[in-house]
């Protein structure tokens, strides 16, 4: 019973469209937001701010952006490390080149690169779609890996093709200790989220949607396609570069190109998929399961295997944790193909109705 919506009446326009119309959403996220901003940070230890949390503020980021392109414009992609690559990298050259580069700057820059190139990748989608713009993608991918492994200028140089970053500060605040760098990354993700929740429910995510439900009629009723799909593969390769650069000067320091090899497309795609296609909060279900899942089989295999004698060795506990997990994924696309965002909608409906059955 306290989760209705009598007596919340919607007198004006700006009430009807808020992004959370019932005031219980609105409690339950102001609520997570204080804690996630003012209790995690002292209460969480080091191990889990720097191992969970934020790589999956970070992961989640990069899964709302590649969310933007392939759940609300309905466009394949497979070349989502390259575009953090791009980020990561862009970021990495105007913060050593450039004399007094703030570190925001640089990530914002590395973002822009990104999106020079999502958009140069994303022009076949004019002419191709499906498989063989998932193919075009993944061209991107090789390209950009084959890029920073042979141009040492990328890397400025370096024999071993890593590189590393020092120093960070964001408006002369230092950004080194684990809480610091967790809420960095949690501003960054509550902005760019509200950003795009906002963007969605605009013209231009109309367009969007419109173009991933039928780009034929779209275009008939006067949405352009040049002008909606390469927006989106801008908007999703922006966000994805600044995700890559957060990835590389937050949660590694230190990185080379594999740390944004094509596993970890494959690894955002199954996030969003997971997580649920065209949905905010699904990248946020989408990241925690593909993050939290293997922690937890890792530890709760070797704890089962004592139980039942056996004596289970690291190798084996990582095979095991590949598989389960290749198999809970299968059951959930069996299950639920709309992911956990159609789960946690289908809740709230049955709360909302409680305890009435219609």
């Amino acid at each position: 019973m306290l989760y209705r919506e009598n007596g919340q009446f919607k007198a004006t326009y700006r009430t009807d469209l808020q992004i959370f119309p019932i005031q219980q959403d609105r409690v339950m996220i102001l609520l997570m937001l204080a804690a996630a901003f003012f209790v995690v940070p002292f209460a969480a230890d080091e191990y889990f701010l720097r191992a969970i949390l934020i790589p999956f503020l970070i992961l989640s980021l990069a899964a709302l952006g590649l969310n933007v392109l392939v759940g609300y414009c309905g466009q394949i992609s497979l070349g989502t490390g390259a575009f953090m690559a791009v980020g990561a990298y862009a970021a990495y050259n105007f913060f050593i080149r450039v004399d007094g580069m703030p570190m925001l700057v640089a990530m914002v820059l590395g973002g822009i690169c990104a999106t020079l190139v999502g958009v140069l990748f994303g022009i076949p989608s004019l002419r191709i779609k499906g498989l063989y713009l998932a193919v075009t993608t993944l061209a991107a991918q090789f390209f950009v890996d084959w890029s920073f492994l042979r141009i040492k200028w990328f890397t400025n140089d370096a024999p071993s093709g890593s590189v590393s970053v020092g120093d960070l500060s964001v408006l002369g605040i230092p950004i080194v200790s684990p809480a610091q760098k967790y809420l960095f990354c949690l501003s960054v993700v509550v902005v760019v989220a509200l950003l795009v929740k906002n963007m969605v429910r605009g013209a231009i995510g109309r367009e969007w949607m419109a173009m991933r439900d039928m780009d034929v009629a779209a275009e008939v009723i006067g949405i352009r396609p040049v002008y909606a799909k390469l927006t989106a593969f801008a908007v999703s390769s922006f966000i994805v570069g600044i995700a890559g650069a957060m990835w590389g000067f937050i949660y590694l320091g230190s990185w080379e190109p594999a740390a944004f090899s094509i596993d970890r497309s494959f690894q955002l795609l199954f996030m969003v998929i997971i997580g649920g296609l065209g949905s905010i909060m699904g990248s946020f279900f989408g990241a925690a399961f593909i993050i939290m899942l293997p922690i937890f089989l890792d530890q709760a295999l070797p704890a089962l295997g004592g139980l039942v004698g056996l004596n289970v060795d690291t190798a084996t506990v990582s095979h095991v944790v590949y598989m389960i997990f290749g198999a809970l994924i299968v059951f959930f696309l069996i299950v639920e193909p709309h992911g956990f965002a159609r789960l946690w909608s289908t809740a709230k409906e049955k709360l909302r109705l409680w305890p009435f059955p219609h």
